[in-house]
Parts: structure tokens; C-alpha cells; sequence
């Protein structure tokens, strides 16, 4: 099998790649809502795929892996390694979870970060009705996540939140950093505490922090919300669009609390987790397989994570349906050091119409079985797609 061309289309803000082969088998893969304008950089990969097996994974990625980076440069290599995988599932006949070892449980956890209300404002109040209504919801999540402090609009909203003045929000927001106030670091334990009288017990509570916090403000935070029990404080230091990882800071942050200390969504490749995981700089990881370079990249990490006692969450808030079916594939192989992955809800109602192979309803007791179609589990309904497709991508099925 060969492949003989690559292609990518943008549907509803998700650029989607295409591997085509000789043997009629396509294999699709995604890159996250936030880059619409992710399709050139797809393509600039081309001419390194035309003529390989795409079912030598292995052996195509190492023709590419070098072409990515820190999110995110890594979303183009990402969404082709799922693509080939999606292929030599499909040409085996097999789950692409059989092929990367087999599955370790039939049902995968997942946690919710994506199916929200928007907020209406920065109160104690208004975070506790944010977590309230996600731990109702139907899916029945057992692990929800709300941004809170620098990953807010609290920098805009709080008068004298932190000694600087906040710099306007640019693409996905404004790296602003800087020592809170005290008003501001109070009004950060608010909101937390509120959340957590809201949740009780019933459902665990995770918070997307920053990045932003200087280290001392992180480790005042991280002690004072010890007595609440969080599932984790996500990228305080690094994190989000931060192209290093800050290894050495943030074990001083993980050694000085009991609080769960989280980063890794924006790390591209095993070797930049390397510092993380040897050095116990973080109790958890966060991999994003849409940009650590794709599945297998993100199951390597998982187990070398597990040698040294750090559990893993991996990220994908925007990775939509396809994404979705990867992180079910993937997490359906990790160790016992999964916790759960972040939900990718469909961007717009109509996804849920032009992808088929997800079980209905998706979610149920906030977990996902795993199904035992091959590839990825997913293929698109070509003929409910095509009225979604750009003029300029009027030939990505044919």
C-alpha cells in the first residue's frame, strides 16, 4: 500500500486531514477548532508522505516528526500520525487500539472541560452556577474543569487583580503574568471554594489556572486549597501556548504542597517531557494528542510517566469528534496512571450528523465505551459533509 495523496479541508473551523491510498483506504485525522489556518502547514508534509507505506507509522513519522514544535507547530505532524494510524487500522481490520498493544478496559474515562455556559460574570456565585450546571449534566461526569484565575476574563474584571496592567486579549488570549494583590489572590480562593461547596464530594473539581502565576503566588494557592480536595491546579506556571516547560520551577511548586500540580498540554514530543517526568516536577501530565506529536507519541509518555509515579489526564478540549475517537483508542491502552481525558464536544450541532461510529449518547456515566470498529472507529457520511465543505475544498472526498 502506498500513499498517493494528502489533503486538507477546514470543516466548521476543524482543518481535517486526509491520507489517501492506493488501495482506496482513506485515513482522516484533526486538528483543534482554534487553528483554522493550519491547512498550508498540513500540506507542506506532502511531499514527504507520497510513495511511503502508511501502515509503517513508524517509519513515515520519522520523516516528519521534525517538522513540529511546541503547540502550536505540532498540530500539522499530530493530525497525520492519526491519519496513518486511522489507515493501518483500517487495512488490518482492527481498532487501531489493537494495534497499539490492545486495550486495557472496555469503558474510557473522560472529564469535562468543554460542554459549559458561557459566563456571566467573575463571582464566587457565578463559578459556583458554572460547576453546578456541568456535574448535572447528562453525561454524568465524575471530573469537571473550570478555568479560574490568569485563564479568565479575572485579569479584565477584578479591579487591581495584579500589580501590572493586563495587556489586551490577542489569539487565544494574552500571556499576562505577574504577582497578584492580595484582593486578587483572595478573590481567586473565593471563586475556589464556592465551586467546591457546589460540587461536595459527588463530582471532583480540577481548575485551569494560568499559565500567569509567579511562583510564589502559586504555592500560597496550591497550599491554601489543599483542605478542598481539587483533582488537580492545571498550568499555574507554563502551559497553554508556552513554547518551554519550566521543569525546574514547577518541582518547586509540586514539592511545596499535598494540591495535585498538572501541566504538559502544549509539549511537543517524549523527549520535552523528559525533564517533567525524571525530575517528579508535576504529579500529572497532560499530554494533547492533536499536538504532542499523536497517539503513539502520547502512549509513550504515558508509560514512561507510570515507571516514575505520574498519572496522566491527557488534554483535548477542541480536538472535535475525530479527535475524540483517537483519545478513546489511545486511552483505552494506557496504564493504571489514567485518570480521564478532557471531553472534545462537536463544535456545532450538525458534526454529530456527518460523523458516524460514536456510540449514542456518547457519554454515560462519565465514561465512553470503547466500540470495535476499525481505525479510529469513525468515517465521515460523505454525502450529510459535503453541503459543510469550503468552494476551495470541493474536492477533499473525491
Amino acid at each position: 500500500m502506498k500513499i498517493t495523496d494528502l489533503k486538507c479541508a477546514v470543516i466548521g473551523d476543524h482543518p481535517i486531514v486526509r491520507i489517501v491510498t492506493d488501495d482506496g483506504i482513506s485515513g482522516y485525522g484533526e486538528i483543534e477548532h482554534y487553528k483554522p489556518a493550519w491547512s498550508p502547514i498540513v500540506m507542506m508534509l506532502k511531499p514527504a508522505l507520497i510513495g511511503q507505506d502508511p501502515t509503517d507509522v513508524e517509519r513515515v513519522m520519522r520523516r516528519i516528526r521534525a517538522r513540529g514544535g511546541f503547540k502550536p507547530w505540532g498540530a500539522a505532524v499530530s493530525a497525520v500520525e492519526m491519519a496513518l494510524w486511522d489507515v493501518a487500522g483500517k487495512a488490518a481490520g482492527v481498532p487501531v487500539y489493537k494495534l497499539l498493544g490492545g486495550k486495557v478496559r472496555d469503558r474510557v474515562r473522560t472529564y469535562d472541560g468543554s460542554l459549559r455556559q458561557p459566563m456571566t460574570g467573575q463571582t464566587p456565585d457565578d463559578y459556583a452556577e458554572a460547576v453546578r450546571y456541568m456535574a448535572n449534566l447528562d453525561e454524568g461526569f465524575s471530573i469537571v474543569k473550570q478555568a479560574i484565575a490568569f485563564h479568565t476574563t479575572m485579569i479584565y474584571d477584578v479591579p487591581d487583580f495584579f500589580v501590572h496592567t493586563p495587556e489586551p486579549k490577542a489569539f487565544h488570549g494574552f500571556p499576562n503574568r505577574g504577582l497578584m494583590t492580595e484582593k486578587g489572590f483572595r478573590h481567586v480562593v473565593e471563586c475556589a471554594e464556592a465551586m467546591k461547596s457546589a460540587l461536595g464530594d459527588r463530582v471532583g473539581l480540577a481548575l485551569d489556572c494560568g499559565p500567569g502565576w509567579v511562583l510564589p503566588d502559586a504555592i500560597r494557592f496550591a497550599r491554601e486549597v489543599e483542605r478542598l480536595n481539587l483533582v488537580w491546579l492545571e498550568d499555574m506556571l507554563t502551559g497553554d501556548y508556552t513554547p518551554f516547560v519550566n521543569a525546574d520551577v514547577y518541582r518547586e511548586l509540586t514539592r511545596s504542597t499535598s494540591t495535585p500540580i498538572h501541566t504538559g498540554e502544549q509539549i511537543y514530543l517524549r523527549q520535552n517531557f523528559k525533564a517533567l517526568i525524571e525530575g517528579h516536577a508535576v504529579n500529572v501530565i497532560g499530554p494533547d494528542p492533536c499536538d504532542i506529536g499523536g497517539i503513539a507519541e502520547l502512549k509513550w509518555v504515558a508509560e514512561y510517566a507510570d515507571l516514575h509515579g505520574i498519572m496522566i489526564a491527557p488534554h483535548g478540549t477542541g480536538n472535535g469528534l475525530l479527535g475524540l475517537a483517537a483519545l478513546v483508542q489511545v486511552c483505552a491502552t494506557l496504564p493504571d496512571n489514567f485518570i480521564a481525558f478532557e471531553y472534545p464536544s462537536a463544535r456545532t450541532e450538525w458534526w454529530s450528523q456527518i460523523v458516524e461510529g460514536l456510540p449514542e449518547p456518547i457519554v454515560g456515566h462519565g465514561t465512553i465505551a470503547v466500540g470495535d470498529r476499525p481505525g479510529m472507529g469513525v468515517e465521515f457520511n460523505i454525502e450529510q459533509t459535503l453541503p459543510y465543505l469550503r468552494e476551495e475544498d470541493r474536492d477533499f472526498f473525491a
